[in-house]
């Protein structure tokens, strides 16, 4: 892997305080190998996307897609909605891919998770997801990684309770840096 840190755009497809995804992405945080260095970037403030609003831009919209540019890769956790993406998520992913000449998921490095108290975790969410940024043409890391949440998942500190989860998640981690890396060579 290399030695670079690689600034890494997190976004939580979850509006919710205390969504068991949020608690995820924070937990997923602290696993991080050297070479990703991960920020937050909030959809909450993201309007529904609306073509009569492209003339001028509402700053928040400005302020989600200059994250993405300024992103060298992004992280995505979300839960599954009626087994797909969730809309604030895929709202978010529309304005970034608008004007089309300015899409800024194209080549960006993109790795995927979330969790569900159901047995297959977000996995048909993520198809979807993975469907849809691919057709941005973002780079997306191939494989599976969706989790069964269990109440007892993840600890009042905020850390992976589960010894097999953490160390299924590490060596995701440890993929997507070296994916990331080898998008990212100059």
């Amino acid at each position: 892997m290399t030695s670079v840190a690689h600034h890494v755009g997190l976004i939580v497809g979850s509006l919710r305080r205390e969504s068991i995804n949020r608690k995820l992405a924070d937990a997923i945080v602290q696993l991080a190998p050297p070479g990703l260095k991960f920020f937050g970037i909030p959809l909450g403030e993201l309007p529904m996307y609306n073509g009569d609003l492209e003339v001028d831009r509402p700053e928040p919209v400005r302020r989600f897609t200059d994250e993405i540019r300024r992103a060298e890769a992004v992280f995505i956790v979300m839960p599954e909605f009626n087994r797909s993406l969730p809309a604030v998520l895929k709202n978010a992913i529309d304005w970034g891919s608008k004007p089309v000449t300015e899409n800024v998921w194209r080549d960006k490095p993109v790795a995927m998770t979330g969790t569900s108290p159901g047995a297959i975790g977000t996995a048909v969410g993520q198809q979807h997801l993975r469907q849809i940024l691919g057709i941005l043409g973002a780079a997306v890391l191939g494989g599976e990684a969706y989790i069964c949440y269990k109440p007892d998942l993840i600890g009042s500190d905020g850390r992976l309770q589960d010894p097999t989860t953490e160390a299924f998640l590490r060596a995701y981690l440890e993929r997507f840096a070296v994916f990331a890396g080898k998008l990212l060579a100059d």
